[in-house]
């Protein structure tokens, strides 16, 4: 009897313990869905925004796979033409998010803004993912470094394609 007293008072100090532990919390994670030129961003197990963005020219030129987001900044320069950042000309646009895609160092392949807002929906880049500059400062604001960014050709839904990613749960 004295056993299942003890086991009755130590079931009723754990349960409120377990009860109130924290809930498990889903990565971050970047969906760029080259099926429709859209990009969703997921945090906590929630969307927190869709975008239309521009990919690669051709299929090759924008990478798919699963890769990871090293580099961020504002007002990227461009080395390939020598033009500063916060330059009108500069095809970066005001940000840079930039992600490790082919062994790179997230210097080569990023989500950036554009100074060709006409660009975005189209297949039109070397490789690289376009948004409108004020969306890529949003994203820009959120997203942390060494976060997931997802590059694909799906027919599948974002939530889908979420809720395979682990970024949220799979009920």
């Amino acid at each position: 009897m004295l056993k299942r007293v003890i086991a009755i008072c130590i079931l009723l100090l754990v349960f409120p313990l377990v009860a109130q532990a924290a809930p498990i919390k889903q990565p971050s994670l970047v969906i760029v869905n080259k099926a429709n030129n859209k990009l969703a961003y997921f945090k906590d197990g929630k969307m927190i925004g869709m975008y239309n963005v521009a990919t690669g020219k051709s299929n090759e030129l924008t990478p798919e796979g699963l890769f990871t987001i090293v580099v961020k900044a504002k007002n990227p320069y461009y080395r390939k033409k020598n033009i500063p950042g916060g330059d009108p000309r500069n095809p970066l646009g005001s940000r840079w998010i930039g992600f490790n895609a082919l062994g790179t160092d997230g210097r080569t392949y990023g989500v950036h803004g554009t100074n060709a807002p006409w660009s975005i929906g189209k297949y039109i880049s070397n490789g690289c993912i376009r948004m409108n500059n004020k969306d890529v400062e949003a994203l820009y604001e959120i997203i942390p470094l060494d976060s997931k960014i997802l590059v694909t050709m799906s027919n599948k839904s974002f939530v889908q394609l979420a809720k395979e990613n682990g970024a949220m749960p799979k009920l």
